[in-house]
């Protein structure tokens, strides 16, 4: 049985279709890569926050493949992100408008691709 003081983090493993556009993409998010191997990229924002991006590309998992990241606030994220003007270095990512649920809040942002990400707040205790 694995105790609660026993986990440290959790690290999904995403796929790419280019993988060098989305080094690029997830860069210029601001997050921050680090080469693991030939092939893979942890990528971070903070100590615990973290995913692999790989070179790897099997169209059904990536077109199911969804994340969903916690912040502060999703309507600052979203600006900050705009300001990025990422469809035009990136013509396949798009940022959806904010969207107010029971549960909280949240926009959609999907990578070069495809991969959806759930980016939101939690007005509800988890």
């Amino acid at each position: 049985m694995i105790r609660p003081t026993d986990s440290r983090s959790i690290r999904p493993f995403i796929g790419a279709r280019d993988y060098s556009e989305s080094l690029d993409f997830y860069r210029t998010l601001g997050f921050t890569g680090t080469q693991v191997g030939p092939k893979m990229t942890l990528f971070r924002i903070g100590d615990e926050v973290g995913f692999y991006l790989q070179d790897a590309y099997v169209e059904d998992w990536v077109d199911n493949t969804m994340v969903f990241l916690e912040v502060e606030n999703p309507e600052h994220t979203r600006e900050a992100w705009l300001r990025l003007d990422l469809p035009a270095r990136f013509p396949t990512a798009r940022i959806s408008a904010v969207r107010v649920e029971d549960w909280g809040r949240e926009f959609f942002l999907h990578d070069p691709s495809g991969i959806l990400w759930h980016v939101g707040s939690f007005s509800i205790t988890r």
